[in-house]
């Protein structure tokens, strides 16, 4: 009742005949306002006030979780595996992380390094780390840290936190505390621009900054180093993805000098040919 076609208008079918409630007209939007506050309260898990509470959390914290997968996985990223060209002189540089867990505990190791063809390893540092989530976006990870390179090699207690920011930068920075009293800092940051499906431009800065001056490794106060590249990388696959790439890197203040001292540049550009993949 009330969806028949009115006398004389036979071929002209309103689809929202009868729909309209009393003293509404037809066409208006139905109204909208925010939950009743009624909504809001009362239990958690209203179920609870009926069943078993305790066979309630059981299925939630285990059978339901275990059904799932038990929400466990772990991953290995190489995120830099990669040929440098700086003023004629070829090196290498590697980034890589792995972790093993579930939603809000992890296990990391993570390793950098880098050096020039014909010598030794200029720098090298693992991590091992726990992280824990701090909300869907952000953990807060500690563990250690130990430089195999500069000499001397030293250990570091680290404190950080990495995640995903607003407009999906992904940003990482940690404090870390040597077994020489040397406290420092570094902060990371890049961002993942779809050129296509495939091909991704990926801009990322780092900086690196010491409370006092360690000379000893060739670091002084202040910032003590920078670095922003650009990398352009193709992928297959989501696994296996080469790029070629572009970076500028700058030491400050003492480091710069102390860099001096040693026969080295204190900056310069870098010309990159590497391989991001993981498993």
């Amino acid at each position: 009742m009330g969806h028949c076609t009115p006398a004389g208008q036979a071929g002209a079918i309103d689809q929202h005949a009868g729909h309209a409630m009393p003293g509404m007209d037809a066409q208006a939007a139905p109204p909208v306002a925010p939950p009743p506050p009624e909504a809001f309260k009362g239990p958690e898990n209203a179920a609870e006030t009926v069943f078993n509470p305790e066979l309630f959390s059981r299925k939630r914290q285990t059978e339901l979780i275990d059904a799932h997968g038990g929400v466990t996985t772990a991953k290995v990223l190489i995120d830099q595996l990669e040929y440098r060209a700086t003023n004629g002189r070829d090196g290498y540089k590697w980034d890589a992380e792995a972790w093993y867990g579930g939603d809000y505990d992890k296990l990391w190791l993570k390793t950098e390094g880098e050096g020039a063809f014909g010598d030794k390893v200029e720098q090298a540092e693992v991590q091992a780390l726990y992280s824990r989530a701090l909300d869907p976006w952000f953990n807060l990870q500690v563990g250690v840290r130990h430089d195999f390179r500069p000499d001397p090699d030293r250990t570091h207690l680290v404190v950080g936190i990495e995640g995903l920011a607003p407009y999906w930068f992904e940003v990482d920075g940690a404090f870390f505390l040597s077994d020489k009293g040397d406290v420092t800092a570094r902060f990371e940051a890049e961002y993942d621009q779809r050129i296509t499906q495939k091909l991704i431009l990926q801009p990322a800065v780092e900086f690196n900054l010491s409370a006092q001056d360690a000379p000893s490794i060739g670091l002084g106060s202040g910032l003590t180093s920078a670095e922003a590249g650009l990398r352009l990388r193709y992928e297959f696959v989501p696994e296996f993805a080469p790029y070629v790439g572009v970076e500028y890197e700058r030491k400050f203040g003492d480091t710069a000098d102390f860099a001096r001292r040693a026969g080295d540049s204190a900056g310069g550009w870098s010309f990159l040919i590497g391989l991001r993949s993981w498993f």
